[in-house]
């Protein structure tokens, strides 16, 4: 196998397929295809190390393995046992399969991933000329069998912990937004580090430390470890050599102006723990703050934030004062962008005037819109 001959897929939260592949692009890989949920593409090992680390917005990196129709168990064991699983495992890998059926012939979760495991292990037994029980005391191989309308797409997963354990956040509220959905809030805007940037309901600090990643370019993988970095097949020296590019790309000397406030104290306390332990000690302002005190200190400017939804009916008319008192300080500030994100369905008639774009998010499982309303030029 060539060190160019592999197929890298990224997961992507719904509605954020675009984000991904575009930062895919990004990375210099050409050959990208954009389905639900997934974007696949060509690029050589280092891809590997370079997509863990500056993918912002995807949720992991897989390796594709094989893709095949399968109708019975027998064409599931035979194509799996063809593929050459020697290239990737070594005869000591903890094997270790998951699965997912939909709309398929094979639609029993369990046998399937029995059957791959076995599969595999007789594909290593014979190209090892083991004639015994493999020994898996090795590394863990977290290998899913994923079947759509009996086509059979067979991964071998590279992250580990989600894309979204970037490493910084040592504390957190109830309910905290996914960093990587944070990131997407983020891209999603037309900020430059060049501009004020506001969080007013910031919690435990995460689109603030997400746009400061973004503002000094800093690959958001950075501080953390991959599942792939244990791999026999790729070399050391080329996971030093992507985070050595993630290091000279990073411009930690980019000026940036970044707050973050929360009318709860205890939030502002654990956003500026989880942005010291991000490397942003003095970087990012935060206050303790009611967003019906906050008044922009500039002309221009991005205000992003996820405020509470009022998901119970009980909170719903102090969340509702919320938005319309948002609505009503921002007004003054025509040249601002505002970006907010909120389960709301009534959300632009508190905040008082209709948003330029909406787009559709899912928050965990919460489905969402993302109000943007653009800034006078």
């Amino acid at each position: 196998m060539t060190t160019n001959d592999v197929t890298l897929i990224a997961t992507a939260a719904m509605g954020l397929e675009t984000l991904v592949k575009s930062e895919v692009m990004d990375l210099g890989y050409t050959d990208v295809k954009s389905e639900n949920g997934k974007i696949t593409y060509k690029a050589d090992y280092k891809g590997i190390a370079r997509s863990n680390l500056w993918l912002r917005t995807a949720d992991r990196v897989k390796l594709l393995t094989g893709e095949f129709n399968a109708y019975s168990f027998d064409e599931l064991f035979e194509q799996t046992k063809a593929l050459p699983w020697e290239d990737w495992l070594p005869e000591d890998a903890f094997i270790h399969v998951v699965g997912k059926s939909h709309k398929s012939t094979l639609y029993s979760v369990p046998d399937c991933q029995s059957i791959v495991k076995k599969a595999i292990v007789s594909r290593l037994q014979d190209q090892y000329k083991i004639y015994t029980n493999l020994e898996e005391s090795g590394v863990r191989y977290k290998i899913e069998v994923a079947i759509l309308k009996d086509k059979v797409t067979l991964t071998i997963d590279t992250t580990g912990a989600g894309l979204h354990k970037r490493g910084y956040r040592i504390e957190q509220g109830e309910a905290p937004l996914k960093q990587t959905l944070a990131a997407s809030l983020v891209k999603l805007t037309n900020w430059t580090p060049d501009q004020p940037f506001v969080d007013p309901f910031t919690g435990s600090g995460t689109i603030a430390i997400e746009a400061a990643l973004i503002g000094q370019n800093i690959a958001p993988g950075f501080n953390r470890e991959f599942a792939a970095e244990e791999w026999e097949f790729l070399p050391p020296k080329m996971w030093d050599e992507a985070l050595e590019e993630a290091e000279d790309l990073a411009n930690y000397d980019q000026p940036l102006d970044i707050q973050g406030f929360d009318v709860d104290h205890r939030a502002i306390e654990m956003a500026q723990n989880n942005a010291l332990e991000a490397g942003f000690a003095d970087l990012i302002k935060w206050k303790q703050m009611n967003v019906k005190d906050f008044k922009p200190q500039t002309d221009v400017g991005y205000l992003v934030g996820n405020p509470p939804y009022g998901e119970r009916l009980k909170d719903r008319p102090e969340v509702e004062s919320i938005y319309k008192a948002l609505g009503g300080i921002m007004k003054d500030y025509p040249k601002w962008s505002v970006y907010v994100m909120t389960s709301h369905e009534e959300f632009e008639k508190h905040y008082g005037t209709s948003a330029s774009k909406k787009r559709k998010l899912f928050n965990g499982f919460i489905k969402t819109d993302y109000y943007q309303f653009f800034g006078k030029k």
